[in-house]
């Protein structure tokens, strides 16, 4: 293999490196994404549960004082509304979970993409580094019969 094959090769494989790179940033960048907005619904799951435990111990400390039926019922309608936004926000959790282990996914067969091309790229170098040495060896052994045909003929 010629030497300028090799080292086009190279520069060919560090153009799809740079991709592969830019394309892992993405991914990760998506995945980090993904992460950060299925913590905010947790919070956001945590934050409405806080509130309805808040209502419920509110609910009781006025039924502990005497309440009307018609009100009572209309604080544990809400309560059930409570109880169902939570439920509900469980279920986005659960799909933002899932987002963020596709994410996380990608990430990781972008980022074995990117690793087998810079293996690509040392292989190469390593073949370069060979030829190189293999022009040191011809180009020393050209040299030295130059010299030993010099002294015979002097």
């Amino acid at each position: 293999m010629a030497r300028n094959d090799v080292t086009r090769s190279i520069e060919q494989l560090a153009t799809v490196l740079r991709m592969e790179l830019e394309k892992e940033n993405k991914a990760l960048n998506a995945f980090r994404l993904a992460q950060d907005y299925h913590q905010q619904q947790r919070t956001k799951l945590t934050s409405l549960q806080q509130y309805r435990m808040d209502y419920v111990r509110q609910l009781q400390q006025e039924g502990s004082g005497g309440v009307k039926a018609h009100h009572y019922q209309q604080r544990l309608s809400f309560v059930a509304k409570l109880d169902k936004a939570c439920e509900q926000q469980g279920h986005v959790i659960a799909q933002c979970k899932m987002a963020a282990d596709q994410r996380r996914t990608q990430w990781l067969a972008q980022q074995r993409r990117r690793q087998a091309v810079e293996k690509l790229i040392e292989k190469k170098d390593q073949t370069l580094q060979v030829i190189d040495n293999r022009i040191e060896q011809q180009m020393m052994d050209e040299l030295a019969t130059q010299r030993l045909l010099r002294r015979s003929i002097s």
